[in-house]
C-alpha cells in the first residue's frame, strides 16, 4: 500500500482551490506557531513571506517546500538541510506580464496625468508617444520576459531580446547580457525582469540609466535591489528619464520618498502576480507536484539545493 502524503498549505482559500485529492492529508499551517506536524511531504510557504519565515522549519523534517513566488533569493541561506525547494515558475508569468504591458501603456499614452486631470477638469489632449512602433530591450528572457515578448508583439512593436548568454532561437537572435551597453542607446523602452542574484543586485546604476535614451522608459517588473534607487531618482527627478516601477528598494516605499512624487514615475506597490490569475495556477502547480510525488517521480521547478 502506497503511503499517504502530508501536504501543509497556508491559507484556506489554496485549499480550497486545491481540492481533495486520493492519498493526501492536508493541514493548514501559515508557518506561525508550533508545526501541526513533524513531516511533511510537501509544504507551501504562505505568499509574499520573507525567507526568515523559513526558519519555522527547524526540527521538521520536510521532502519539498513549494514556493508561491518565482524569486528565491535569500532563500538558501535559512532552508534546511536535506530539504528541496520549488519556486512558482508558470504561475506569476501572466499576471506579471499584463502588468509590465499595462504600465508602458499607461506611462507612453499619458493615463497618470489625465487620472490628475480628472480632478482638476483639465482637458489637455496633446499628443503623446505610443507603444507602437517603440524599440523594446527586454533585460531578462526567463518565463516573464517571454510572456511580456508574446504580449508585446501584437502592439507592433520592435523587441530586443537579452539573457545571461548569447543564442539563437526560432525568433532569431537572443543577446547576452555582455552586449548591454551597446543595446541600450538603441532602445525607447528597457524592460527588466531578471532575477535578483549577486549579478544583478543594481544592474540597473548609473553607468546602465545614461547609457539610455533622453526620454527613454524603464520598467522594472524584477526585485527592487536591481535598481540603484538613487540613481534612478537623479535620472527621473532631471526628466531626462521616464520610469514604471512594480518594484522598489527600499520596499515598502516609504511614504515620504521623493520618488512618489516624481513626474514621469509610475509606482505599482510590488502587485505584479497579485490578480485573480494566481490562484487557479498555483492551485494547478500543487496538484501537479503532488500527482508527482505520488507516483515517486522527480517534482518539478526545483531550484534548490
Amino acid at each position: 500500500m502506497t503511503a499517504r502524503l502530508r501536504v501543509s498549505l497556508p491559507d484556506q482559500r489554496l485549499m480550497d482551490a486545491v481540492g481533495p485529492s486520493a492519498g493526501v492529508d492536508f493541514v493548514l499551517w501559515d508557518l506561525a506557531g508550533p508545526a501541526p506536524s513533524e513531516r511533511f511531504d510537501l509544504l507551501v510557504p504562505p505568499y509574499m513571506g520573507k525567507p526568515g519565515a523559513l526558519a519555522a522549519l527547524d526540527g521538521v523534517e520536510v521532502g519539498l517546500v513549494q514556493s508561491q513566488s518565482i524569486g528565491y533569493d535569500g532563500v538558501a541561506a535559512v532552508l534546511p538541510a536535506g530539504c528541496l525547494f520549488a519556486n512558482a515558475a508558470g504561475v506569476h508569468e501572466t499576471s506579471t506580464a499584463e502588468l509590465a504591458l499595462g504600465m508602458m501603456i499607461a506611462s507612453q499614452r499619458g493615463i497618470p496625468d489625465f487620472v490628475r486631470n480628472q480632478a482638476t477638469g483639465t482637458w489637455d489632449n496633446s499628443q503623446r508617444p505610443s507603444l507602437a512602433d517603440r524599440r523594446i530591450l527586454l533585460v531578462g528572457y526567463g518565463g516573464v520576459g517571454k510572456a511580456i515578448e508574446a504580449r508585446l508583439l501584437p502592439f507592433e512593436t520592435h523587441v530586443t531580446r537579452m539573457a545571461s548568454r548569447e543564442r539563437d532561437d526560432e525568433r532569431g537572435r537572443i543577446h547576452g547580457i555582455d552586449s548591454l551597453y551597446g543595446q541600450l542607446p538603441l532602445h525607447d523602452i528597457v524592460v527588466v525582469s531578471v532575477p535578483l542574484s549577486e549579478a544583478t543586485q543594481q544592474l540597473v546604476d548609473g553607468r546602465f540609466l545614461a547609457a539610455m535614451p533622453d526620454g527613454a522608459l524603464l520598467v522594472n517588473v524584477a526585485r527592487g535591489p536591481v535598481a540603484d534607487t538613487e540613481a534612478l531618482l537623479r535620472e527621473t527627478s532631471s526628466g531626462r528619464l521616464r520610469a514604471a516601477l512594480d518594484v522598489t528598494d527600499p520596499e515598502p516605499l516609504p511614504a515620504d520618498h521623493p520618488l512618489w512624487t516624481v513626474p514621469g514615475v509610475l509606482i505599482t506597490p510590488h502587485v505584479g502576480g497579485a490578480s485573480s490569475a494566481m490562484l487557479p495556477r498555483m492551485a494547478r502547480l500543487v496538484r501537479k507536484q503532488i500527482s508527482l510525488l505520488l507516483a515517486g517521480q522527480e517534482p518539478v521547478n526545483v531550484v534548490l539545493p
